[in-house]
């Protein structure tokens, strides 16, 4: 049996059984807390119940009908009447730079307990190849230097923790990154000795505690990446149990291909396959919500381990830069090529075509339907907030010219937000058994935020237990929790998370289900959702009355190849 089916096996039976486990702490003295008379929902998609949930050190000591435990010494004791209490929310696409301020305010007052990092590129490792790299890329941090070495991977995880977190933390590895270190940031097909590079970095990755593999295919440099590499990178991790987790390479006008080729790299790479968060972008792409589903299910009846995961917003978050058609980024050259004339007309003939081999992302949105958010410079901030629209009416200036021009004042890739999705489609989505939900953005503190940000980092988990459970009805509480948090912890085999039980971490969250609810809006962002009250992290609260703690008891998961 694989290590991986061994844990996922043990996770399993921690969720069948309401016995306390071999490693639970036993009350010999006094349980640290207890939290009574609480609604219990485990996270096994069970129906709640009135309980007590007690705390020991870092772990759940016991869990009883409501009062069962007053027969017991507790140093402290909170009563939770009327509130849910469950297992910490999981976030499997997250964003956060954890080497920044550490605490994640954005995604805690959420209830999110464990925040999972690796969409298309990860900091780490880096070489002087990953060093040079364009400041253009987007789908996930580039890679500074620090963490060379043959477990660079690992030392990045490492640091991380060193630095002091609130949320546990792991990560995918990037598959861009593993490119970039073998190849640069040039297109074309890997050689041979480039390939044996990025099997040796993905297992390497793998050792120091990765989950698998995370791609961005839209976006330069992940784009670049051949699927036959791709397939060949997954096969290096399927040995550790890993993971290919994708933004696909369209989720829109080829929706159906991009998911044909996310199966085809998981079946010959022989891993499981992971959709980031699954849409059908573009007006004209919605129908194709639901056959996207059938492919999904059709595939799972055959055999094929495929899920997804969403958030639950009709617009989606990434750079303006992702307006520009790919070979434009080249080697991080975008701006010098934003600059030359000729090249300059190339991209804007292309960026004004309504149908490319390259996800148009302006075009399938519509000027009208693009927000920018991500401003830096004081000559542009009169543009912050404002439709790509507008600031090509303000500019006078046709909107390809005035996006060409932003990107090359800012030198950045601009945080932008895409009017891309349609309404029945989330919730169509939210209903499937086999979904789970990330937030796909970093975490902020709302004290010291500057600039604009998408509304998912302070309350997609929240806009989910409030409108689309408890006002609309898309699915009951106990499902939502259920792929809050083991549907997560099952997908990447780590078994002592993700549910209430005895003996496992006490990441809890208690929150009031008819109040908790989003209040983050496009315009005013910078706004922490509501109804969260409590959040423990390791048996130590980090969240209270919705207020941050200041606490960092946080650690670094690591996925099943760890050794």
């Amino acid at each position: 049996m694989t290590r991986r089916a061994i844990l996922l096996t043990a996770l399993f039976v921690a969720a069948c059984t309401h016995q306390p486990s071999t490693t639970a702490p036993r009350p010999q003295s006094a349980f640290d807390l207890v939290l009574e008379n609480g609604q219990v929902i485990d996270g096994t998609g069970a129906a709640s119940f009135p309980g007590d949930v007690a705390i020991i050190g870092d772990r759940i000591a016991r869990i009883g009908p409501a009062g069962s435990l007053r027969r017991f010494p507790a140093k402290q004791r909170i009563d939770v009447r009327g509130l849910v209490v469950s297992p910490g929310f999981m976030d499997i696409q997250s964003g956060t730079n954890f080497l920044g301020d550490g605490r994640s305010v954005s995604k805690v007052t959420q209830g999110i307990t464990t925040e999972i990092l690796g969409e298309g590129s990860t900091p780490a490792p880096t070489n002087e190849k990953t060093a040079a790299g364009g400041q253009f890329a987007t789908g996930g941090p580039r890679g500074t230097g620090a963490y060379s070495g043959p477990h660079g991977f690992g030392a990045w995880l490492d640091a991380m923790g060193a630095h002091g977190i609130s949320p546990n933390v792991g990560s995918f590895i990037g598959a861009a990154t593993v490119r970039v270190y073998a190849k640069g940031e040039a297109i074309g097909k890997p050689n041979p000795a480039e390939l044996d590079t990025m099997r040796a970095v993905v297992r390497r990755a793998m050792e120091d505690g990765a989950f698998g593999i995370g791609s961005a295919l839209i976006y330069p440099p992940g784009n670049y990446a051949t699927t036959d590499e791709l397939i060949e990178m997954a096969k290096a991790m399927s040995p550790y149990g890993g993971i290919y987790i994708t933004h696909m390479r369209s989720e829109a006008d080829q929706l159906l291909e991009g998911i044909d080729e996310a199966i085809a790299i998981g079946t010959k790479g022989g891993v499981p396959v992971e959709i980031y968060h699954l849409k059908a972008a573009g007006t004209r792409n919605w129908i194709k919500g639901p056959l996207a589903i059938a492919k999904i299910d059709s595939a799972r009846k055959a055999g094929v381990d495929i899920q997804a995961n969403m958030y639950a917003y009709v617009a989606g978050g990434t750079g303006l830069s992702a307006c520009t058609p790919p070979w434009a980024s080249e080697d991080g050259k975008l701006i010098e090529n934003l600059q030359n004339p000729t090249v300059r007309a190339k991209i804007k003939a292309e960026m004004d075509n309504a149908h490319t081999e390259w996800e148009n992302l302006c075009q399938l949105a519509g000027p009208q339907g693009v927000l920018i958010l991500g401003i830096t410079k004081p000559e542009n901030k009169q543009y912050a907030g404002k439709r790509l629209s507008e600031i090509a009416t303000m500019m006078n200036k046709p909107w390809e010219d005035a996006a060409m021009d932003l990107l090359i004042s800012e030198r950045q890739r601009i945080g932008t937000v895409y009017f891309l999705m349609s309404e029945d489609n989330v919730k169509l989505n939210l209903a499937q058994p086999w979904m789970k939900f990330g937030t796909d953005a970093g975490g902020v503190d709302p004290d010291s935020a500057r600039g604009l940000t998408h509304p998912r980092a302070y309350g997609n988990f929240p806009r989910i237990m409030g409108k689309y459970v408890r006002d609309e009805k898309v699915m009951t509480l106990e499902e939502a929790v259920r792929k809050a948090t083991s549907a997560v912890a099952t997908r990447l085999s780590i078994p002592d998370r993700g549910l209430l039980r005895e003996g496992l971490y006490a990441d809890i969250v208690v929150f009031d289900p008819a109040t908790i609810a989003d209040r983050s809006t496009f315009e005013q962002p910078h706004q922490p959702s509501v109804g969260v009250k409590m959040v423990f992290v390791n048996g130590t609260m980090i969240v209270r009355d919705g207020k941050h703690t200041g606490a960092k008891p946080g650690r670094v998961l690591r996925g099943p190849g760890a050794r």
